[in-house]
């Protein structure tokens, strides 16, 4: 059995990461999963969180999803992510603003369609914020 498996993050603006990891451990929408060499295959959704890249046993990376698919097989571990951002490179400031834009938003809409989706960019905003809380300091 190989000591890694490949990872590839791809988002609808660029591929973010392909390269041989230790091990992966992504948000699914059931619960975080960790994906090692030679996992079993699996095709899970991915909920807003934070996908953390592990390097001799540590975290070396985080990076925050706001939602996608994550496929895995035994030699390799592929997230398409709706929206997908380094944690150390998110601007506090940036996603303040996205969190009170987002929760303005919701205020404003009174559809039952158009406040789920309105709640969909207030809780993706907020676990941005979070991730930001928790992930500098992690790494």
């Amino acid at each position: 059995m190989a000591d890694t498996t490949q990872f590839e993050l791809v988002s609808p603006e660029r591929l973010l990461v392909s390269e041989p990891v230790e091990m992966v451990v992504v948000p699914g929408t059931e619960g975080d999963f960790g994906v090692l060499p030679g996992h079993a295959p699996l095709i899970s959704t991915l909920r807003p969180g934070v996908i953390t890249i592990y390097e001799n046993r540590n975290p070396k990376e985080a990076i925050f999803v706001a939602g996608g698919f994550a496929e895995v097989t035994q030699e390799r571990c592929t997230v398409l992510a709706e929206e997908a951002v380094r944690v150390a490179e998110a601007d506090r400031t940036t996603v303040e603003t996205r969190v009170r834009e987002a929760r303005a938003a919701l205020e404003a809409v009174s559809e039952a369609e158009e406040r789920r989706a309105a709640q969909r960019r207030v809780d993706v905003a907020e676990a941005l914020m979070a991730a930001i809380d928790r992930g500098k300091a992690a790494l």
